[in-house]
């Protein structure tokens, strides 16, 4: 299993979280900032797109959105597109 896989599949489950843990009180908008560093830690500088979360303070709008799971597919997407021009420049070999 590649590297990506494992990070949308930590992805999904975090934001399955997320879902539940942010209709509790206060512990939504915390929440949101540990995964903001957990993304980070993750996909780089896009890992802070998750603090766009920390705007709905109500925490009611922001579980609907799977923010890391879109991060990681955009990951995934970037890595299968770099996979085929490699792929194209060795004559169409793929691994």
């Amino acid at each position: 299993m590649k590297a990506i896989h494992v990070k949308l599949a930590i992805a999904i489950v975090l934001d399955l979280a997320d879902f539940f843990i942010g209709r509790i009180p206060g512990w939504g908008t915390a929440f949101d900032f540990v995964l903001a560093l957990v993304g980070f830690a993750m996909f780089g500088w896009k890992g802070f797109a998750q603090l766009w979360e920390v705007v709905d303070f109500t925490d009611q709008i922001d579980g609907f959105v799977p923010t890391l799971t879109l991060i990681a597919l955009a990951e995934l997407r970037e890595e299968r597109k770099a996979a085929g021009k490699s792929a194209a420049k060795s004559g169409g070999k793929r691994k």
